[in-house]
C-alpha cells in the first residue's frame, strides 16, 4: 500500500527508518548469501538489519519517552528543531548497536547525513524540513566521512554505492524525493559494476553485499519521501544483483582469524593514536563516531591485543569477539536438533547459562535488547528446535516478536514465560535434550512457575510503591515484581524478602549476587535460612558486572 508522501522533516526521518527496517530484513538472507568481501562469513545482511534495529529504537525512543541524551528530545525541540532531533537519535541509534564491518559502515553514513540535516552545517540553524539541495549536501558529507572512517578503503564496497549516490543527488534538481530517487538510481547503477572492479566479487560472480544494503536504506528514503513503493525485487532476482552464489569458503582462509568491535569512549587524540595501532594489528579497520564516543571495529589474530589498545585510548564496553571460524563452520554444519537461548542480565549469569548448555544474550542495565538481537541469537544456535528464556517480563514482547521471526526460517521455537533470571536457571537445570520437545518445555514451564523470585534495587527517587513511600538510596525489597519492603540496608531488606518468600514453604534458595556486593551477605543470608528452615538448602552465584544488586529464588 503507497504511504503518504512527505517532506524531508522529522516525521519522514521516522518512515525512512521503518522502511529500512522492513527492507533489510527482507534482504537480509539474500545478501547474507552473497557475502564474500572482505570475510566471507555470509551476516552482512544480518549486520545491517541489526544495527537498522538500533538505530530505529533509539528514533522511537526519542519521540516517545524523555531520554537523557545530548541530541535532546522531540519533546523539548519544538517543530523546527524535531529534525535535528531526528537525523541525531537515527545516527546515535545506528552508533551504539552497529554490527560488523558494513554496520559500522552504516552508522557512519548516517552520522554524516545528521551532521548536515541536524544543523552543524549551513548555517547551524533549526529547520523543520530539509529542501533537496540540503539532502543531497547530507548524502555527499554521508560518503565522504565514511571514506575517512575506513582506515584502506577499497573500490567496488559499499563506499562505492554510497559515493556515487551522491554524486548522483548533487547532479540533479527539484525537490527532497526527486533527490532521493536521483540516489537510489545512481547507488543501483554503481551497484551492478561493482564486480568489475573487486575482484573477490568478480570470481564469485555477485555484486557487493555492503553495497546491496546502501540500494535498499535509499530505496526506503525515496519511498518515505515519495509515497511511491519500492518494486519488491529479491537481491538474487533484481538486475544488479546475482548471476550466481558464491562457492562455500575455505575451512581456513587468508586474513585474520577474528572480528573484534566495542564501543569506545575517549578523546580524539587518543582515537587516533588507537587508529595506528590497530591498524598495525590488522585489517578491515573502521573507527566510527564522534564527541567523545566510538564504535571500533578490525579483524585482528590478537583480539586481545586489539581490547587493550582501547583499554589505553579510554574506556571500551560492550565488547564482542568472533571467530570467523566458528561462524563459517556453523553455516556449513548440520542444525542441531535443539537448543535453548536465555537472555540474562549480568556477565557471570551468562556464563552460568552457558556452562548448562544455552546460548545467551546478554542485558546492559536500561537498555533491553531488540526483538533481532534475541533473533540472531536464536539463529546462532543453529537448531531446528529452540527454548527461549527471556529473563524478564520486559523482554517478554521482544522475545515473542524474535520467536515469530524464527518461526518465519522454519525454526520451531517455545518461550518459556520467565520474568526473572533465578526462574531461568530453574528452567535451565530440569532441560532435557533428549525428551521431546513439548515435554521438555512442560517441564522447564513448570520449574520456572514454580519458583517464586525476589530481587533487590536501589531507590533512584522518591515515589510511591506498593509498600509505601520510598525515599532516594532506600534499599527496595521486590518479591513477584512488587515492592514488598522498603529498607535501609541490603542484609536487613534481604532477611525480611527472605522470610515472606519461605513463609509459604520452599525446598531450595538461589541467591545471585551482584559485583558489589561482599560475600559476607551470602554467608548472612545463607546463615539465616539455615537457622530458621533447617531443610531447606542454599546456593550462591555471582551475577558479575551488569546484574542487580541481589536475585533471590525459592523453588
Amino acid at each position: 500500500m503507497p504511504h503518504e508522501p512527505h517532506a524531508l522533516d522529522a516525521a519522514a526521518v521516522r518512515t525512512w527508518s521503518s522502511l529500512t527496517v522492513t527492507a533489510l530484513g527482507r534482504a537480509r538472507e539474500d545478501i547474507d548469501a552473497i557475502n564474500v568481501y572482505p570475510v566471507a562469513d555470509a551476516d552482512t545482511g544480518t549486520n545491517l538489519y541489526l544495527t537498522a534495529c538500533s538505530a530505529a529504537k533509539a528514533l522511537d525512543a526519542a519521540f516517545e519517552y524523555p531520554a537523557d541524551v545530548s541530541e535532546g528530545t522531540a519533546e523539548t525541540a519544538g517543530e523546527e528543531g524535531a529534525l535535528a532531533v531526528a537525523v541525531r537519535a537515527y545516527a546515535h541509534g545506528a552508533l551504539i548497536g552497529a554490527r560488523g564491518n558494513s554496520g559500522t559502515i552504516f552508522a557512519q553514513l548516517l552520522r554524516g547525513v545528521a551532521d548536515v540535516l541536524g544543523g552543524d552545517a549551513f548555517g547551524g540553524e533549526p529547520r523543520a524540513a530539509a529542501s533537496g539541495g540540503l539532502l543531497a549536501g547530507a548524502l555527499t558529507r554521508a560518503a565522504e566521512s565514511a571514506y575517512q572512517a575506513v582506515a584502506h578503503p577499497v573500490e567496488g564496497t559499499m563506499l562505492t554505492v554510497a559515493s556515487a549516490a551522491a554524486r548522483a543527488a548533487e547532479a540533479a534538481a527539484g525537490n527532497a524525493a526527486d533527490v532521493a530517487r536521483a540516489a537510489y538510481d545512481g547507488a543501483r547503477a554503481a551497484l551492478a559494476e561493482t564486480p568489475g572492479q573487486l575482484a573477490a566479487l568478480g570470481r564469485a560472480g555477485v555484486v557487493d553485499a555492503g553495497g546491496c544494503g546502501v540500494v535498499a536504506v535509499l530505496g526506503a528514503l525515496w519511498e518515505a519521501l515519495s509515497g511511491q513503493e519500492v518494486p519488491l525485487e529479491p537481491v538474487r532476482g533484481r538486475a544488479v544483483a546475482v548471476p550466481a552464489l558464491p562457492e562455500p569458503c575455505p575451512e581456513e582462509p587468508d586474513g585474520p582469524a577474528y572480528e573484534v568491535i566495542y564501543l569506545l569512549e575517549a578523546a580524539d587524540p587518543a582515537v587516533e593514536v588507537l587508529r595506528g595501532r590497530l591498524d598495525g594489528l590488522g585489517d578491515s579497520l573502521v573507527v566510527v563516531g564522534g564527541d567523545g564516543l566510538w564504535n571500533v571495529h578490525v579483524h585482528v589474530d590478537d583480539p586481545g591485543a586489539a581490547v587493550e589498545a582501547g583499554v589505553v585510548a579510554g574506556r571500551p564496553y560492550r565488547i564482542r569477539i568472533t571467530h570467523f571460524g566458528d561462524e563459517r563452520r556453523r553455516a556449513r554444519t548440520e542444525r542441531a536438533q535443539r537448543a535453548v537461548v536465555a537472555v540474562v542480565q549480568g556477565e557471570g549469569l551468562a556464563a552460568l547459562c552457558e556452562e548448562a548448555g544455552a546460548a545467551t544474550v546478554l542485558v546492559l542495565p536500561g537498555e533491553p535488547p531488540a526483538a533481532a538481537e534475541i533473533a540472531a541469537a536464536v539463529r546462532r544456535a543453529h537448531a531446528r528446535e529452540v527454548v527461549l528464556l527471556p529473563g524478564g517480563a520486559e523482554q517478554r514482547a521482544a522475545a515473542a516478536a524474535a520467536a515469530e521471526q524464527a518461526r518465519a526460517d522454519g525454526v520451531r521455537v517455545a518461550v518459556i514465560p520467565t520474568r526473572s533470571a533465578v526462574q531461568g536457571l530453574a528452567a535451565l537445570a530440569v532441560h532435557d535434550p533428549d525428551a521431546s520437545f513439548d515435554e521438555d518445555v512442560v517441564a522447564m514451564t513448570a520449574a520456572a512457575g514454580a519458583t517464586r523470585h525476589g530481587e533487590l534495587a536501589i531507590a533512584e527517587r522518591q515515589s510511591f510503591t506498593s509498600a509505601g513511600i520510598c525515599q532516594a538510596g532506600d534499599v527496595l525489597g521486590l518479591i513477584d515484581g512488587d515492592v514488598a519492603v522498603i529498607g535501609a540496608g541490603l542484609p536487613e531488606t534481604a532477611e525480611a524478602v527472605l522470610e515472606r518468600m519461605l513463609g509459604s514453604g520452599g525446598e531450595l534458595v538461589t541467591l545471585v549476587l551482584g559485583p558489589e556486593v561482599p560475600d559476607a551477605l551470602a554467608e548472612r543470608l545463607e546463615a539465616y535460612v539455615q537457622h530458621g528452615h533447617l531443610a531447606v538448602d542454599t546456593v550462591t552465584y555471582r551475577g558479575g558486572r551488569y546484574s542487580a544488586p541481589l536475585l533471590i529464588g525459592v523453588e
